[in-house]
């Protein structure tokens, strides 16, 4: 028998009863509310399923039209569709509302408006083709920031344009022409090629112009500007007149770098340098075989008066059919005894003068003798200066050997006239022998063509003065460059510039304004023999007028100079005349 509970455990017993209960009451409330809540899932869910398929019935009766936009005739605000469409189209979106910012004229600026002025040029586009990804990106940035200014209260003006690209553009179109018809500019003729040069540009200049209207560009077309149009062209012209008086561009005979396929001076910027460590065989335009680069070819000249022979080297050996001198250094106890004296040219007998020239000459390189060839060297042309020598130009303008090589080597390809002399000499005992030469080639970045400088009568710009005053103006902080460490370059660049060779013997340009002047009793009737010879003016009238007043009672014949400027010559003065003339 169980014996009964004390008062204690009979409290414990009993509290852990209800416990236990109220355990068991709380988990019959959960299970009822989970039981709940699952239920009004369930009807919910029936809800949504009917209500899907009550839409999915009724999609089937849309009407499509609903969701197309409706045709806006041009100009007119676009009309859309009563209904959004299900996914994006830009060409269906966008369409219209172009022509309608245009046709509203929100993009012109107001030249009789009180509010602060804004501009920004647009770096006109090439028409050497169409627009590409960075070209987007740069019209984005800058429709940023003019309808900013626009917004702000700004008069705001975007000026669009395109530029002519002179020497890009004719080489593409050469291309073109040869591709499609094996035909040269030259085959053409300057009026029918600069005709094939216009088509071009309307084409490519008109798929530039959709394409910026495409990206919806805030440009202000009422202002559009090409290069080559009337306004600008009068702006160039001006420009060059003025520099002219000034007595900034100036004509002369000097070293320029020579592209043989294109036969027009090229910039520095567009010569490629190619560093071959020893013996190479390269490609060049025009040479079915490759040609031989990276050696140095030894050969002698003989003495006069019996003294023997002297022995120099060079890695372009064909260039020595130009060769006036030959250089010693002072120092040199091996040729003291042949200062003053002379060489003989093997192929035409010229007399070269052995001349002391310590600052190209090592005595501890090669032999310590150095041929001089002062119209295809930029080294042996400050020589020649220095020395008085004659400049003898052995190249004809599309590279091959002309007159002045001999006739011997006439009318050979420069490079087939280089393994010719190497030959030549080895008949004559002269030839001494070949070895490997780091050297540093030059390469037109368009033609691919051996750059061969030559002397050629250019015009230039005088940039000492201009570049003294961009000097002060970073100096005295007028000017700031950010970020700052950039100033040094500024400096290096400026403070070892050169003048600038601003014609081009191509035909899509500005013409230079230049007249020449050819006498009738001149006794030399090619253009530009004599320098004073030149008139500079704004037009024929102009430059007829000038002639009549220098040259009274005096029969002659006016002709304009067939070269074109540098396209970089009205790049640099694009900004301020897109308004210039125009207004």
């Amino acid at each position: 028998m169980e014996e009964p509970l004390d008062e204690k455990d009979l409290e414990r017993k009993l509290k852990k009863e209800q416990k236990a209960k109220e355990k068991e009451e709380k988990k019959l409330k959960a299970k009822q509310k989970e039981e709940a809540r699952l239920q009004v899932q369930s009807a919910s869910d029936g809800a949504n399923k009917s209500e899907k398929k009550q839409k999915k019935k009724g999609a089937t009766n849309e009407n499509p039209e609903d969701f197309i936009d409706p045709y806006t005739p041009t100009g007119q605000k676009k009309l859309v569709a009563s209904q959004m469409a299900k996914q994006y189209s830009p060409p269906a979106v966008e369409k219209s509302w172009y022509p309608w910012w245009e046709s509203s004229q929100y993009f012109v600026a107001d030249a009789t408006s009180s509010k602060p002025p804004f501009v920004i040029v647009l770096p006109p586009p090439n028409v050497t083709g169409a627009l590409h990804i960075g070209h987007a990106i740069a019209v984005a940035i800058e429709d940023a920031m003019i309808r900013w200014r626009r917004m702000s209260g700004y008069n705001a003006l975007w000026i669009p344009g395109m530029d002519h690209a002179g020497i890009a553009t004719q080489v593409v179109v050469e291309k073109k022409i040869m591709r499609e018809r094996k035909l040269s500019r030259h085959d053409l003729g300057r009026d029918k090629f600069l005709s094939e040069v216009h088509n071009w540009k309307d084409q490519y200049g008109g798929t530039i112009s959709r394409q910026l209207r495409t990206l919806g560009a805030s440009l202000d077309w009422s202002h559009e500007c090409f290069t080559m149009d009337e306004q600008r062209s009068e702006a160039v012209t001006e420009a060059f007149v003025r520099l002219y008086k000034e007595g900034l561009i100036y004509r002369d005979i000097r070293l320029v770098n020579w592209d043989c396929t294109l036969r027009t001076a090229i910039s520095d910027i567009e010569v490629d340098r190619v560093d071959l460590k020893a013996e190479t065989l390269l490609e060049v335009p025009g040479y079915s075989n490759p040609v031989q680069f990276g050696v140095l070819t030894s050969f002698a000249y003989p003495l006069e008066e019996g003294l023997g022979e002297i022995i120099v080297a060079t890695t372009r050996i064909e260039t020595m059919l130009g060769d006036t001198a030959i250089a010693v250094h002072s120092q040199d106890e091996r040729y003291k005894h042949l200062h003053g004296k002379y060489a003989v040219h093997p192929f035409n007998g010229r007399k070269l003068e052995i001349i002391c020239a310590d600052d190209l000459v090592k005595a501890t390189f090669g032999t310590g003798a150095v041929k001089i060839t002062p119209a295809h060297d930029s080294k042996d042309f400050n020589v020649g200066k220095q020395h008085n020598l004659d400049f003898i130009n052995i190249f004809t303008d599309d590279g091959n050997i002309n007159e002045n090589g001999g006739p011997q080597f006439e009318g050979m390809p420069r490079f087939t006239a280089r393994a010719a002399v190497i030959d030549a000499l080895k008949e004559k005992g002269l030839y001494r022998g070949m070895e490997n030469n780091e050297i540093e080639l030059g390469r037109c970045s368009r033609t691919n063509d051996i750059v061969e400088p030559m002397i050629k009568p250019q015009w230039f710009v005088n940039c000492n003065t201009m570049a003294k005053a961009a000097l002060h103006a970073v100096k005295s902080k007028e000017i700031e460059i950010i970020p700052p460490q950039y100033e040094q370059d500024w400096y290096r660049w400026l403070e070892n510039i050169r003048d600038w060779c601003i014609s081009r013997q191509l035909w899509w340009g500005h013409r230079v304004p230049a007249w020449y002047v050819t006498l009738e009793d001149d006794k030399e009737k090619d253009m530009g023999s004599y320098i004073d010879h030149w008139i500079i003016a704004r037009n024929k009238s102009d430059a007829v007028l000038e002639a009549k007043q220098r040259y009274p009672e005096k029969k002659y014949q006016l002709d304009q100079d067939p070269d074109v400027l540098d396209t970089w010559f009205f790049s640099w003065s694009f900004p301020p005349n897109c308004t210039w003339l125009a207004g």
